[in-house]
Order: C-alpha cells, then structure tokens, then sequence
C-alpha cells in the first residue's frame, strides 16, 4: 500500500490526460464519496495488486483529492503525446515491479541465490528464510525438489557458517513434516547421516536444527528409521540423554524423538523391535531424566517410559532393578505432590499426575506378567 501511495501522483498527473483523449469522457469528476475505510482499498488489494492498469487509473481518479486532480489534468494539457507515452510506461513499469509472484516464482528466486556463491551470507539466510515459510504448504514442499531446490539447500547443510547449516537442515524439517514424498527424496541423498553428524556440533542451534530434521525424516517412515539405527542412532540419543551438560533443548528433543520411534512400533505391532530399545543404559537414562530440576523434560521422559514400557521387547525387571523406576515414581509423585499446593503449578502438576499415576499402573501390570 505504501508503495502505490508513492507512484499515486504519477497515476494521476497521466489520468486526466487519458481522459482528455477519449472524446466520449466528459469532465465530470469521477472520484468517490464513500467513507468506508474498505471502500478506500485499492481492487485486488487482498493480494497485493492491480488487476489491470485501468483498474489502477480507475481507483487513483475515484479515491484522489477532487481539486488536485484538476490540477493535475491542467498540467497534462501541457504535455506533448510522446511525453504522455513516457509517463503512461512508467506506470506499467512500476505495475510491472509491485506485481504479486507466485510461490513457485518466490521458490526459484531463492533457490537461484543459494546456488550463487556470489550471493552474500545475509542473503543466503534471507533466502533459506522465504524457503522456510514456503515449504510449510505441502504442495510447496513437493515441488522442490522440482525446481532444484532440494540439492541447493542440502549443500548449504555444509557451509562454512553453522548458522547457514543450522537454517538448512530446518528449512528440510520442516518441508519433511508428515510427508513421505519429501522424505523419501531427502533419504535418496543420503542427507540423514549428514544430519545426524551435525547433532553433535558445537553450536546448540545447529545441533537442536539438526535433531529436528531428523526427528522429521525419521517420523513414521521405516525406510529412514532402519538408517537411523544403522548409523548408531540409538547410541546417539543415549549419549544426549545421559550428559547432563548438553543444552536442555536438545535434550528435551532427544526424549521427544524416542518416544516417537517408540510410538512406531506401538502402532506397528507387526514389525520387529530394534534391539536398542531394550538396551539397560538407553532405558536407565531416561528413568534418571525424571529426576531432572527442568519440569518439562520431567514430563517428557514420563511420556516416553509409558511408551517403552508397553513395548514387546522391554523387560519390567530391568525397569525395577537397573533403572529403579519404582523409586522414580515414588520421588515424582512427592515433588508433584508440593507443585499441586501452588496455584500457578496445580493443574500442570495435576496433569503430570495422571501420566504418573498411568504409567505406574503399566509397570505393575508388566510385572506381574513377566
């Protein structure tokens, strides 16, 4: 809108020469006297153009100062034709630089400055930045690939800037959210061993980026999962989750992606169970992540023993004796206790509670069964 108000003189001072050479207009002022803020909006305004220059001439006349275009339309008068041609190519100029682009066409501008090792650091974050908000469509994140851009923002997972890197692999998290199509052209260049090397950078954002692609690539695909376990997945997020002096985020998403692989094979009874899911040190710490002074991965590490208790695999006696689970709920239930007697903590601890209470009962019932 700004823009349009910028180049309105020029409309106008062309305008009322327009009408000067059409014989059949009369001089009768066009202009509007509707007060509605809407009624003041330019047509098409909604997404962000015009949909033909008259439209634009229309709107300028009917929406203009009355005695200022008159004094525009006198001073066109003045105006020789070829200076009239040149006022009325500058409009569409002007038309032509505002006009609205299409994802696809915002799409190949960023993928084309990726691709440019010209392009400066600044630009290329601007560029991964429009490719973020992009691929949350679906049908965005499919034409990627399509247009080339799926190989420009894999390479930039090796760029010399961790925050670049970082910007990359969430740009290919996010476009990897619940779509098996993308997935599964992401799993063909093998970006997941990639990704799952930068996990462990030294940059938190980098690392928590990483593990967030990850955890998307690998979400319900079993393709990506065998990869995972094969490239010592397993090891990985025992290793995040047992160092206590590895940022809490990256910690919290570690427990996050477990409980999702977890989940999997709930919900897909009939696949075999990978062996690190019955692993004592992997199970031992996630119990010790309950005793956590952080409240939210207290609550996470619950969800995900909910989810590891009812798998096949899982032993409750190694539950009990290694990883002394029983004496994790009993702690919980205590501290969850004290939370309830605060009003700003009551219904969180009470919701905790409940998952407490639920896994409690799975890890009897698991015993006596066993």
């Amino acid at each position: 809108m700004e823009r349009r108000i910028l180049f309105l003189g020029l409309i106008l001072f062309t305008a009322a020469a327009i009408a000067e050479t059409d014989n059949n207009t009369s001089r009768q002022p066009l202009w509007s006297t509707a007060a509605e803020e809407s009624d003041l909006l330019p047509p098409g305004d909604s997404d962000g153009g015009f949909s033909s220059m008259d439209s634009m001439l229309h709107w300028a006349i009917s929406h203009s100062d009355p005695e200022k275009l008159n004094e525009s339309a006198q001073a066109q008068e003045r105006l020789s034709p070829s200076e009239l041609l040149k006022r009325q190519l500058e409009i569409k100029e002007i038309m032509e630089k505002t006009k609205v682009l299409s994802d696809a066409e915002l799409m190949k501008i960023s993928i084309s400055d990726l691709n440019n090792v010209s392009t400066s650091l600044e630009d290329r974050y601007r560029a991964l930045h429009e490719l973020l908000e992009l691929v949350e469509l679906l049908d965005n994140a499919n034409d990627l690939n399509k247009l080339g851009g799926l190989s420009a923002v894999t390479q930039e997972l090796n760029h010399y800037d961790s925050g670049i890197r970082a910007f990359a692999a969430w740009v290919l998290g996010k476009a990897s959210q619940n779509n098996p199509t993308f997935q599964q052209q992401v799993l063909e260049l093998g970006v997941l061993s990639r990704l799952m090397i930068m996990v462990k950078s030294d940059s938190i954002e980098e690392g928590i980026k990483a593990l967030y692609a990850v955890s998307a690539l690998t979400r319900n695909n079993l393709a990506s999962q065998e990869l995972f376990y094969a490239e010592a997945g397993g090891l990985m997020l025992q290793d995040i989750l047992r160092n206590a002096t590895i940022d809490i985020k990256l910690r919290r998403k570690a427990v996050l992606l477990l409980t999702d692989l977890a989940e999997y094979q709930l919900e897909n009874v009939d696949k075999d169970e990978p062996p690190f899911f019955s692993d004592q040190d992997l199970l031992k710490s996630v119990v010790d992540l309950t005793a956590s002074t952080d409240l939210d991965l207290q609550e996470k590490a619950l969800v995900a023993i909910k989810s590891l208790l009812q798998l096949r695999t899982t032993e409750a006696r190694v539950f009990r004796d290694f990883c002394a689970l029983g004496d994790a709920l009993n702690r919980m239930k205590q501290l969850l206790h004290d939370l309830m007697a605060d009003d700003d903590q009551r219904d969180y601890a009470m919701d905790v509670e409940d998952v407490r209470i639920e896994v409690e009962h799975i890890f009897h019932k698991k015993l006596v069964k066993q």
